[in-house]
């Protein structure tokens, strides 16, 4: 069912955004010129929990929407870290908070029709403040806490617009409900 890639040619060459345009033949013999792929690194996104029972959710502008969100915490995953690493590394750099528990919840791609990408979501509980933020030149990162039941609101009247981000709560709060 997998189709053969002929050939590839980037159009776009950088860490954050590389494009490229292929020529692609289906099993069936069709040929698909152009096809074209945004290649991402892998990213990390968690549904954080403080020891105090309130989750955190990060406030931003979002360029490409020209729109500031309420979104979790997260970015991506560095050449040579793995995702358990990551999403330690950017919630202390984004919230300053660390935390006792890390729990996988999944991997997801965004939009696998044109980019290439996963993003490893997360469930990370007992978070305390230990630092200030550490954010990188072009961020702008202002720290939210809700309690869990303003979240799930939140979510469920759609005010959470990073799609991911909604799925990591949807998954997190499915496990926190388990654990009940």
């Amino acid at each position: 069912m997998n189709w053969k890639k002929l050939s590839s040619v980037y159009l776009s060459h950088h860490i954050y955004f590389t494009a490229r345009q292929d020529v692609c033949v289906r099993p069936d013999g069709h040929m698909v010129d152009p096809y074209f792929v945004v290649e991402l690194p892998p990213c990390v996104c968690a549904m954080c929990v403080t020891g105090n029972n309130e989750v955190i959710l990060v406030r931003q502008y979002r360029h490409p929407i020209e729109e500031t969100l309420l979104e979790l915490p997260g970015g991506f995953i560095d050449p040579g870290e793995d995702a358990q690493a990551a999403i330690t590394r950017e919630l202390m750099e984004e919230t300053g908070h660390a935390f006792s528990s890390y729990t996988p919840l999944g991997k997801l791609a965004a939009n696998p029709g044109i980019l290439n990408n996963y993003t490893h979501l997360f469930l990370a509980t007992g978070g305390e403040k230990m630092n200030r933020q550490q954010l990188d030149r072009n961020e702008d990162i202002e720290i939210c806490y809700f309690s869990l039941e303003e979240v799930r609101r939140m979510l469920l009247q759609h005010r959470i617009k990073q799609a991911l981000h909604a799925a990591c709560l949807f998954y997190g709060f499915e496990l926190l409900d388990a654990g009940k």
